[in-house]
């Protein structure tokens, strides 16, 4: 979609008044006939109001009359509403005449809103929004900022939606990439032979049922004058399909949307497009061990005691708690680079999931508390709302092993718990752990918020890091 911010709108266009109240209409632009209408859906808290005349349709958008973030969300919400009417009217360009303090908010879900997955069809119905022109008080700069950050998002989503018959371990890396080079981080992707020197146990040992090599990239933005003396690691789960492995996924239908299992990994790489084309002043580095997880002649087995990179052993319990097998590998590697916060995110579990669907983010983690509370603020910000589950040592007792320093499962209780316990084994650094089970993959649209993959932790990262 094309986007520009001008000074002047242009006579006969489609414009989209976006107001807090209908006092901040200009009068004169309207009939007496329009006026008296669009104060009678104002007062019945109609927030779309459509006029049609010949040959322009005319949009006013009531958006709340507060700057707090569920304004913003609020924003763009209404923007998808705008989307779906344009899409009924087949309208190709808009003119977006604002001065809100959410603009930037109804742009973001404008451009949300818009995104499809067409790959696979062969009778395409594309949204018709083609052209957007921008009368506001916004700059060029952070229209720019937000049209990209919105891509990022945007190419996550498309990732997350790539069957494995296309995105396997090898072509995840070949997408990350693509988006290195058009946003300018650095990347290297490892293949298996560099992996087992590496010795990571646990990332070979998800592999071996499958007959697709693994992958390791190590992504990284480093600006001549960064803030951060040593970097923040964002580590993506990058399981590109699970099928539970030898623990083979019991629920019906639950292996449908398993080709989202990457989605960690998609808002890893999605984050970095952003942070390195939007220049953010801070040091970053990601890491993405990638696999599929499937019940091969060779698959690694309930019983089987895994070595890891860091040489501490697991006992394995359930081949379907994989995420944490190869998460825990990346996190051990990181500490090469003595970080000074690494957050990792990653469709781990079903009880998180359970315990708050998809509205909401769960994290955990021993890092700092004012850290925890700048990551909760940016979910806040970009409505991808985080809640913080309990941290405590008790929990280490269910990972107790007698043949192994530790197994790969819980006991059932508190196994979104159990689970960041268990990747904080491996780690020696502030840590926080993201749990995006619910909101990665939805069935359904809502609102600006796309079926399919979701994009989640794109716009979180980006936030986060901008703010930090």
């Amino acid at each position: 979609m094309e986007i520009k911010k001008i000074t002047k709108i242009a006579p006969k266009t489609n414009i989209v008044f976006v107001v807090n109240t209908v006092k901040e209409l200009d009068t004169s632009f309207f009939t007496e006939e329009e006026l008296s209408y669009i104060k009678e859906q104002y007062t019945a808290e109609n927030k779309l109001v459509v006029i049609q005349r010949l040959p322009q349709v005319i949009f006013i958008v009531f958006t709340a009359k507060v700057n707090d973030y569920k304004a913003r969300q609020t924003s763009r919400k209404l923007a998808s509403k705008l989307v779906e009417k344009a899409n009924e009217l087949k309208i190709t360009e808009i003119t977006v005449s604002s001065q809100v303090a959410t603009t930037i908010d109804f742009i973001e879900g404008l451009l949300l809103s818009d995104y499809q997955f067409l790959k696979y069809l062969t009778e395409k119905k594309e949204n018709t929004l083609k052209k957007i022109s921008v009368s506001a008080k916004v700059s060029a700069k952070e229209l720019e900022e937000i049209v990209t950050l919105s891509e990022a998002t945007n190419f996550a989503k498309d990732l997350v939606n790539e069957p494995v018959s296309f995105l396997n371990a090898t072509q995840l890396g070949e997408e990350a990439k693509k988006l290195a080079k058009k946003a300018g981080f650095k990347i290297e992707v490892l293949g298996k032979s560099k992996i087992e020197t590496l010795k990571m146990g646990g990332l070979l040992a998800v592999n071996k049922g499958s007959i697709d090599e693994p992958t390791f990239s190590i992504l990284e933005w480093k600006p001549t004058k960064a803030k951060n003396a040593t970097p923040i690691i964002l580590v993506g789960k990058g399981v590109v399909y699970d099928t539970g492995g030898l623990s083979l996924k019991p629920t019906p239908n639950s292996m449908d949307t398993m080709k989202c299992d990457m989605g960690g990994a998609a808002a890893v790489i999605g984050a970095f497009y952003a942070v390195a084309k939007n220049k953010l002043p801070y040091h970053v580095i990601g890491l993405i061990p990638a696999t599929d997880n499937r019940p091969g002649g060779n698959a690694y087995a309930p019983g089987d005691v895994i070595t890891m990179h860091n040489k501490k052993t697991v006992e394995v319990l359930n081949t379907d708690a994989e995420g944490r097998m190869l998460l825990a590998d990346a996190l051990s590697y990181a500490q090469k680079y003595k970080p000074e916060l690494v957050v990792d995110i990653a469709t781990l579990t079903g009880a998180a999931a359970s315990a708050i669907g998809h509205y909401g983010v769960v994290a955990m983690g021993n890092a700092d508390e004012k850290i925890m509370n700048k990551l909760k603020e940016s979910g806040n910000n970009v409505y991808e709302r985080i809640v913080e589950f309990p941290f405590w040592e008790e929990y280490n007792e269910q990972l107790k092993s007698g043949i192994a320093d530790m197994t790969n499962l819980g006991n059932g209780m508190g196994g979104a718990i159990t689970a960041g316990k268990f990747l904080e084994k491996f780690t020696d650094y502030p840590y926080i752990h993201l749990d995006i089970a619910g909101p990665a993959f939805i069935k359904k649209s809502v609102d600006y918020i796309s079926q399919g993959g979701t994009g989640v932790g794109v716009r979180l990262f980006y936030d986060f890091i901008k703010n930090y």
